[in-house]
């Protein structure tokens, strides 16, 4: 967590730096309300990883002494294929086009995204990747 927190905390410093500067050179509002709203974020971030990192113990890539074995394990489970991604696009597309060309094409999209988050949701409790 110490590698996250210096990141995070960098760019707290920098956004404590770049808000008033920009507000002294523009004197717009909503561009500093913004940076300055960006600069609680990552305050928030960055305390978050601060209080973490005390209360957990260290991991091997914040040791120095750690060995690369340490680290080894399982990295995690990656699906193969879907199509479920696309179908899901295609669904943000007919919604985004439904205030352009007609209201009907929204509500063809949630029913859309209904079906297609449905199938991505369940796509592992069919055909091969079935339990």
């Amino acid at each position: 967590m110490k590698a996250e927190r210096l990141i995070f905390t960098l760019i707290t410093v920098f956004f404590v730096i770049v808000a008033p500067v920009y507000w002294f050179v523009s004197h717009e509002i909503i561009g500093t309300v913004a940076l300055i709203l960006t600069l609680a974020f990552f305050g928030m971030i960055s305390t978050f990883f601060s209080i973490q990192s005390r209360k957990i113990d260290a991991r091997p890539e914040d040791r120095k002494d750690a060995e690369i074995v340490e680290g080894a394990g399982e990295v995690g489970f990656f699906p193969s294929k879907s199509i479920w991604p696309f179908w899901t696009a295609l669904t943000v597309l007919v919604m985004a086009l439904g205030p352009i060309f007609g209201w009907w094409l929204t509500l063809l999209g949630i029913g859309m995204g209904i079906w297609s988050a449905t199938g991505w949701c369940y796509q592992y409790y069919r055909n091969e990747y079935q339990h």
